[in-house]
């Protein structure tokens, strides 16, 4: 019995937790929208970039700006694009610090995302236009530089220079953190704490940074990290990436970019789940199975202690048929016992999973059902043997049996 308990236990509590990844990994994926395409720079090897000498070299690649009006002009079915760029820096306001990520973005950033202002305002036109240095953070990063503060018109400055003012404060959503391939974020994850006008970003912040690495330093010249574009229909996404690669291919002939298409992972994150679930649910099957042959034994060990009781049945004219449906009835109603046992476990194993592991774990009505049938189901194919075995005993032999 105890084997149906921790099969049942395990389908349930295995399916949930299955479940719940899935869950997080195809919402992060949904946020970055159906209509959209994602086109991220990535860097070339290097053997391709410019080397100025042999200590430090500049790498130029990745999307450009007139790239963006040249999408636009040569692929209709793109509705609008909202372009960004990424800066790695230190914030500080007073003396207080921390590392983030700032992005340089466009006034419609709020409506291409998930993310809502919760004090202040976005950016607007004029930021853009003229350039201002007007920021908004996130509430994370505004508890940690204005903790007894007002973060409104607060000052934070870049690596000890550039200094902006706060306009606003923007909500972070969990599911922010979709990461596309090659472990970057696809949208802006929790650690983009703050975002300036694009134009603002080019003009203040530049588009050269440099980096230590092995050796000496090596410096990137990127204008665009990222071009999110919104097609006018789900339905020509997919010839819309086609025409977007072929748009890019004359001016980017090293390949210095690439597309992410989210309802392509959607789709992929679709199949790994129903792949991940029949994983696991097969993994705790062999437990109902384990679970199934111990009852075979218990019930086997009874008919062997009940032989005698069998023989009497039999000799006061009981059928075969009776005494199988009586040892398959007390089978099942085991079987279903432990398997409501089960149910409970496992129904509150993955509340407890989610309140002290923090992860999200979503019990399902299909697996709760599916698995009390299994244990059922179990109960009838392991109580056979031993029902026919009673039922089978000879009952002058039976009565004989001390």
């Amino acid at each position: 019995m105890m084997g149906i308990i921790f099969g049942v236990c395990s389908v349930i509590a295995m399916l949930a937790i299955g479940e719940g990844a899935s869950y997080e990994a195809q919402e992060a994926i949904r946020k970055l929208g159906s209509r959209n395409i994602i086109i991220r720079s990535v860097q070339p090897p290097k053997g391709e970039s410019t080397a100025d000498s042999k200590r430090t070299y500049t790498a130029t690649y990745g999307l450009k700006t007139n790239d963006v009006a040249h999408l636009v002009e040569t692929v209709p079915s793109i509705e609008r694009t909202l372009a960004k760029r990424r800066y790695r820096l230190e914030a500080r306001h007073g003396q207080r610090k921390a590392a983030c990520t700032v992005w340089g973005t466009e006034p419609h950033h709020l409506e291409m995302s998930q993310a809502r202002i919760i004090k202040g305002r976005f950016l607007n036109e004029n930021d853009e236009r003229y350039r201002s240095n007007a920021c908004v953070i996130t509430d994370s990063l505004a508890q940690e530089l204005f903790p007894a503060e007002e973060p409104l018109d607060g000052m934070v400055k870049f690596n000890n220079k550039d200094v902006f003012v706060v306009v606003g404060v923007i909500q972070e959503t969990g599911s922010a953190q979709a990461r596309a391939p090659g472990g970057d974020t696809a949208g802006e994850a929790l650690d983009a704490n703050i975002y300036i006008s694009l134009k603002s970003a080019h003009a203040r912040l530049g588009t050269l940074f440099l980096e230590r690495s092995a050796g000496g330093y090596s410096r990137e010249r990127v204008e665009l990290h990222e071009l999110v574009a919104e097609i006018d229909a789900v339905e020509n996404v997919e010839d819309t990436k086609s025409s977007i690669a072929a748009a890019l291919k004359k001016s980017h002939p090293k390949q210095d970019y690439e597309i992410i298409v989210p309802l392509e992972l959607l789709r992929q994150a679709e199949q790994t789940k129903r792949i991940f679930n029949i994983v696991l649910g097969s993994i705790a099957g062999i437990s109902l199975i384990v679970g199934g042959i111990g009852i075979m034994n218990i019930m086997l060990a009874t008919v062997t202690e009940r032989t005698r009781e069998i023989g009497i049945r039999r000799a006061l004219g009981a059928r075969k048929q009776q005494i199988v449906t009586q040892f398959l009835v007390e089978t099942i109603v085991l079987s279903i016992g432990g398997g409501l046992v089960g149910v409970v476990l496992g129904v509150a194993l993955p509340f407890a999973v989610e309140h002290f592991a923090e992860m999200k774990t979503i019990v399902t009505i299909p697996s709760v059902i599916l698995a009390f049938l299994i244990s059922a189901i179990v109960g009838v194919v392991f109580g056979v043997y031993p029902a026919r075995r009673a039922a089978d005993l000879d009952p002058i032999e039976a009565l004989r049996h001390a």
